[in-house]
């Protein structure tokens, strides 16, 4: 199997905005994100659903998943850290931690980007690094 652009990551081969890892997880934050602070949590091992994870990697990828929700949280002050599981996109299990006040800032942006049909735009680097050095635990 070709790595997948996760696995790239934490290979270190691309460079991310890296706010935590164990010996089984990486949580970095999306390049693209929905809201400011949106994470990615992913197993290092590279299996395409997260329902075929093995139960020790599925239980590891779901506990860092908590400690991030907690630390996003805490540290940007908002009410939830929307835990969501979709797998469209990448041949990688992950789960994204979006961080939100009300479910409709959620809503809103991931209908913003359907109906649009909008290309990612060129990622804010700097402000990704700004976030990533306040998350990272």
């Amino acid at each position: 199997m070709e790595d997948s652009i996760f696995t790239k990551i934490i290979k270190g081969e691309i460079p991310s905005h890296k706010i935590y890892e164990d010996e089984q997880t990486f949580a970095f934050l999306d390049i693209d994100p929905l809201l400011k602070g949106h994470v990615l949590v992913v197993p290092k091992k590279q299996i395409d659903h997260i329902d075929d994870l093995p139960d020790e990697d599925y239980q590891a990828l779901m506990a860092t998943v908590k400690k991030v929700a907690h630390q996003v949280k805490q540290v940007l002050g908002v009410r939830r850290a929307a835990i969501l599981v979709m797998g469209f996109d990448v041949p990688h299990a992950h789960v994204h931690v979006v961080p939100a006040n009300v479910g409709n800032e959620i809503y809103a942006s991931l209908a913003e980007r359907i109906d649009s049909g909008r290309q990612a735009p060129e990622p804010d680097h700097e402000a990704l690094t700004m976030i990533a050095e306040k998350l990272r635990f």
